[in-house]
């Protein structure tokens, strides 16, 4: 018996221990595998799930990581596991569902975190919230640019990436098997060459092998611009994930490529990872660019640039400055000479999600702000390795966005993509409209809505029949929010300790994420609504009201036109009735405001309880208080 006890504890402490090693080490597939055998055996373990729903996401396999970290959300609510919120956030962003994201970073952004122990996260969050408003501002204003996945003649189930045209054919790198013999093969990163064909690419071929040495890591091909200087990427693994990388130059002499060497110093350096390298010219002079996390950085890999002396020597690196680089990491540099324009990818700047493309401008000094490279540019995944032909009319890029090939888990690997750029619409040199637009301010209205409020039972009046009401909807809110306990108190009562805590929770992520996060959306909507007034816009706001099912539908119809009434009243009174001057305006050239109600009443399929006895679930459940609600249905505009 003393026997059979141990055999499964020594088990379990086996997976735990390699589920550990290989966090350590990098190797998330690996780590997913051991936790996911843990959580079978213990699915109850707080600190299991989180674990699992951490080598998921670093896994990328979002899926599964989302429903975990769902589960240590509902049971811990910020408490030992914090991350939990900025890591669902980041998610969902990646999905593109930037409404919900922005909760989960807010919500991240209310908790009472040590500074000096969340700094990172807590900086970030804040930028996230801006940067989930901004990506539906870019979605909804797409490039005139074509997508097309390159296929199967350059794309395989493994990685492809670092793809640019020369000479009519397309050099890149990949991960794909390279087989010696039927029986032997060796999986390291080589560069390949398609050649284009009938607009077609050929299917891809290895370069000449003094390129491509035997197992190590070879990638990011570049060429100077008089073809007389080839430099790759010569990489080898730290651990499961990461590498060093050293740049190696070829020089084209009589007639034919020299065996490459390892760039001296300043270029790469000692125990550094310096990589990805790109010419261009600066004022007539040749420049390296490229990435590294070498001393003097901001914080991982950062942009470097080189000038390259009379004597075909390497000047000092200098670090593209503090506008470019960032504490994460920026990759891929790719300058556009005679325009001036850095393009590279960074996960920090404010973004789509995953890694996302940007451009800067240099005036001669110093790169410019960087600006988002658009939609369908960058996607919620990684978007890297952006290069343009020299005509100007096709982009390439790699990325594990949707539509990518894969074997047994989406989204696992990078595809090279190419668009098409419509040169009559769109100018490759990216323009974003000006901050100040008041089309941007109607843009994000738009963003806002459905915008939805919530009541407590029967408010406001309650046990009345009017139709209207004197009270503010502010006044409603703040009541109800000092409702929180009362609500967590009736609605976990006479549960076990572990559901009690549940049920808590639950209710507290109600009177956050909806009932808090809704006024504050409101505030945020009559702030962007006076600009729009002020440029002469008609608006007209459509208002919804929706009860739970408590009530006869007669009086939830005049319960809901009350609720209505309360949020017209928040309007009148917003700003000592800043808004009321505009409300049916009738003077030519001036803003007007039009409020319209459609169909008011109960949900048309509600999921809370209808029973008068059965407060628990009637009144104080978060579903129930979900249906208690009214909301902005739409705004649309014209001129006066």
């Amino acid at each position: 018996m003393v026997v059979v006890k141990s055999l499964p504890a020594q088990k379990k402490w086996q997976l735990k221990a390699s589920a550990e090693q290989a966090m350590a080490n990098k190797d998330w597939f690996g780590a997913e595998q051991y936790y996911y055998k843990l959580f079978k055996k213990d699915s109850s373990n707080l600190r299991l799930k989180y674990s699992y729903a951490q080598a998921c996401r670093l896994n990328i396999d979002y899926d599964i990581a989302l429903k975990m970290y769902n589960r240590v959300a509902a049971a811990d609510n910020g408490q030992k596991y914090p991350l939990t919120f900025y890591w669902l956030g980041q998610i969902l962003k990646s999905k593109q569902n930037y409404k919900d994201a922005k909760k989960w970073f807010s919500k991240f952004n209310k908790l009472k975190l040590k500074p000096s122990e969340y700094a990172y996260f807590i900086e970030k969050s804040k930028l996230e919230e801006e940067a989930c408003d901004l990506a539906q501002l870019i979605i909804s204003n797409p490039l005139h640019v074509k997508s097309e996945h390159l296929g199967e003649s350059v794309n395989s189930k493994v990685s492809e990436y670092a793809a640019f045209e020369k000479d009519s054919a397309l050099y890149f790198s990949s991960l794909r098997a390279v087989y010696k013999t039927d029986e032997q093969s060796e999986s390291f990163n080589k560069i390949y060459r398609a050649e284009n064909k009938k607009a077609k690419f050929a299917k891809a071929k290895l370069i000449d092998t003094i390129f491509n040495r035997p197992n190590i890591h070879n990638a990011n091909t570049c060429f100077s611009a008089d073809n007389q200087l080839m430099i790759i990427s010569r990489c080898h693994a730290v651990n499961a994930s990461d590498f060093e990388c050293n740049l190696f130059l070829s020089k084209f002499s009589e007639g034919k490529w020299l065996p490459p060497v390892k760039m001296p110093e300043p270029i790469n350096q000692t125990s550094v990872n310096t990589t990805q390298a790109n010419f261009g010219t600066i004022d007539g002079k040749t420049v390296l660019f490229f990435a590294s996390n070498r001393p003097g950085g901001e914080g991982g890999l950062d942009i470097w640039y080189s000038l390259m002396k009379e004597d075909g020597t390497f000047a000092n690196p200098v670090n593209a400055g503090k506008f470019i680089n960032t504490v994460d990491d920026e990759v891929s540099p790719w300058y556009i000479s005679d325009k001036k324009i850095l393009f590279f990818s960074s996960t920090y700047h404010k973004g789509l999600g995953g890694f996302d493309v940007f451009k800067s401008t240099y005036d001669g000094v110093k790169f410019s702000e960087p600006e988002n490279a658009g939609y369908p540019i960058n996607s919620g995944y990684n978007d890297i390795y952006y290069t343009v032909n020299r005509e100007a009319t096709r982009i390439y890029l790699s990325s594990n966005r949707v539509g990518t090939l894969f074997d047994g888990k989406l989204n696992c690997c990078n595809d090279i993509f190419r668009f098409n750029v419509d040169t009559t619409k769109t100018q490759i040199t990216i323009i974003q409209p000006k901050k100040d637009s008041v089309t941007v301010f109607k843009d994000q209205l738009k963003l806002l809505v459905p915008l939805s409020l919530y009541f407590h039972n029967d408010e406001p009046d309650p046990r009345t029949k009017g139709t209207s009401t004197t009270k503010s909807y502010e006044t409603t809110f703040i009541d109800y929010k000092n409702l929180i306990s009362s609500y967590a108190d009736a609605y976990s009562k006479g549960l076990s300790k572990e559901d009690k805590r549940t049920a808590i929770n639950e209710v507290n992520s109600f009177f956050t994420d909806s009932l808090e996060s809704g006024f504050e959306d409101l505030k945020k909507f009559c702030e962007t609504l006076k600009k729009v007034m002020l440029n002469g816009e008609t608006v007209t706001i459509t208002f919804k009201g929706y009860c739970s099912p408590l009530a006869s539908s007669d009086y939830n119809v005049k319960l809901a036109k009350r609720r209505v009434s309360s949020l017209r009243n928040y309007f009148n009174q917003y700003e000592n009735g800043w808004f009321n001057r505009f409300v049916n305006n009738t003077t030519v050239g001036e803003g007007k405001i039009i409020y319209q109600e459609v169909n008011v009443g109960e949900l048309p399929v509600s999921t809370a309880s209808d029973d008068y006895k059965d407060t628990r679930n009637s009144v104080y459940s978060p579903r129930a208080a979900g249906e208690r609600k009214i909301q902005i249905l739409a705004i649309s505009f014209g001129k006066n």
